[in-house]
């Protein structure tokens, strides 16, 4: 079976299950689990921040995110295509009770002006602007790698409003090894930022917050309330540690072959969509429905997903080979007839 629906699908490697096996516990509510601490510090580290906070996934990540910057009512700018606008299940109106300005833009990018244009001045009638979010790589938008650069001009007009950064970087470091600076470089001018360890990097469980010490001490009280302590979470911070030390440069092969597929699919005649800095992302639109061609695909084990009604989200991670993308392009084939 080629299983390209997500990177989250990824198995343990022998090695990462070692790790896990051998991982010093304590509880991680009392503060005392060695590896936890040790996984936070060394997130921290990465991300450029001064402390981070292991929680079990990354829509929990960007819930307690949005928590510790905001009050009832508060307004937060956000690409349409968000993941923490699309893929969270409202759970901003539940938790945070936030609300949310969308804007429209390529790659996930909003445009600066109407971004500036959008903020409305001080005023009773209007909610209190408080927060930009971001994404990157951007899902929806097949994987897109977003430079700093390229992010700069939004945060600039953020600032002049007084607005808090959060960065939704679930897969940061594929943004990294594709546009080739640290992780730290894309994290520098966000407030707070997610990361996901259970995508790419190929850990089993678990996300990480980072930001101000202050801010994760608030954000520590935010994941009790939403029963993210975990106890001795060693053993999954452990994977996590193998996963930072292991597998954040060989993201680089699963761009590799997600180029090569897309490549192999436009010869074929496919339409196929990249963005301007390509990751381990590719989307294929069709002209049936998306649907009967998952079916079919899976018939010829080779599990892809949807991303709309006529188009298909390939994903490659540690667990496809060179060989799976060639049963892939070949399954592709006999879909086009």
């Amino acid at each position: 079976m080629v299983d390209l629906r997500s990177d989250t699908v990824t198995k343990p490697t022998a090695a990462m299950r070692d790790a896990m096996f051998q991982a010093d516990v304590g509880d991680d509510v009392y503060g005392e689990d060695p590896t936890v601490n040790r996984l936070e510090e060394e997130t921290a580290r990465l991300l450029g921040k001064e402390a981070s906070l292991f929680v079990p996934s990354g829509t929990m990540a960007n819930q307690i995110a949005l928590l510790a910057h905001t009050e009832r009512g508060d307004e937060v700018f956000i690409h349409r295509d968000n993941h923490i606008y699309f893929y969270e299940g409202g759970g901003a109106a539940m938790w945070s009770q936030a609300t949310f300005t969308q804007l429209a833009g390529e790659e996930g990018l909003m445009d600066p002006e109407e971004l500036n244009d959008r903020i409305r001045p001080t005023n009773i009638h209007h909610p209190r602007p408080r927060l930009l979010a971001l994404e990157n790589t951007h899902n929806r938008a097949g994987g897109a790698a977003l430079s700093r650069e390229r992010i700069a001009p939004i945060i600039q007009v953020a600032r002049a409003h007084g607005l808090a950064v959060h960065l939704d970087g679930a897969r940061i470091a594929n943004a990294a090894v594709a546009l080739g600076v640290s992780i730290a470089v894309l994290a520098a001018d966000m407030d707070s930022v997610s990361m996901c360890l259970s995508k790419g990097l190929g850990a089993p469980v678990g996300s990480v917050l980072a930001g101000p010490r202050g801010y994760i001490e608030r954000a520590r009280v935010y994941r009790k309330w939403l029963g993210g302590g975990m106890r001795q979470a060693g053993i999954l911070a452990a994977a996590g540690l193998y996963a930072l030390e292991h597998h954040i440069n060989r993201l680089q092969d699963d761009h590799r072959r997600a180029k090569r597929l897309a490549d192999a699919l436009r010869e074929q005649g496919f339409s196929v969509s990249l963005p301007s800095v390509p990751t381990n992302m590719v989307m294929v639109d069709l002209e049936q429905p998306a649907d009967l061609a998952i079916q079919f695909l899976a018939r010829q084990d080779i599990l892809v997903g949807a991303m709309g009604p006529k188009r298909l989200r390939l994903v490659t991670h540690l667990d496809v080979s060179d060989a799976d993308i060639d049963r892939t392009i070949a399954g592709f084939v006999q879909l086009k007839g």
